[in-house]
C-alpha cells in the first residue's frame, strides 16, 4: 500500500482560517475522501505555512482520478484555493509529491 506525501504553501495571512476550516470538514468531503480510497490521511502546518500532508492508498492514479471528478471535492477544492501561494489549479491535483527516504516498518521488516 502506497503512502503518499505532498507539499503545498498556506499564504501566511490565511494560517488561521485555513485551521479554522479544517476543524470543520464537510461531512460530505470527508466521505469523497474515503471513497476514492485515501486512508490515514493527515495534514501538518508549519508557522511559515508550510503544509505538509501524507496518506496511504491502494490506488493513488484511481483516488485522483474520483477526486477530479468529484463534484463535492470540485466545491471543497475551489473554496479553500485562496488559502495557497504558488499554487496552479487545484490543491488535490497540483500538490508537489514527495519521496519517501525512510520508513521505520520497512526496514525493521527487512
Amino acid at each position: 500500500m502506497p503512502r503518499i506525501g505532498f507539499q503545498l504553501k498556506v499564504a501566511p495571512q490565511h494560517i488561521d482560517e485555513y485551521v479554522r476550516r479544517h476543524a470543520e470538514v464537510w461531512p460530505e468531503m470527508l466521505a469523497e475522501i474515503a471513497a476514492a480510497g485515501r486512508r490515514n490521511y493527515s495534514l501538518f502546518l508549519a508557522p511559515d505555512g508550510t503544509l505538509f500532508g501524507s496518506y496511504d492508498v491502494d490506488d493513488e492514479e484511481a483516488a485522483n482520478a474520483y477526486l477530479a471528478a468529484s463534484p463535492v471535492a470540485a466545491r471543497w477544492e475551489a473554496d479553500m484555493s485562496q488559502f495557497f501561494d504558488g499554487l496552479e489549479g487545484r490543491a488535490d491535483q497540483a500538490a508537489s509529491p514527495l519521496v519517501e527516504v525512510f520508513n521505520l516498518e520497512d526496514q525493521l521488516g527487512a
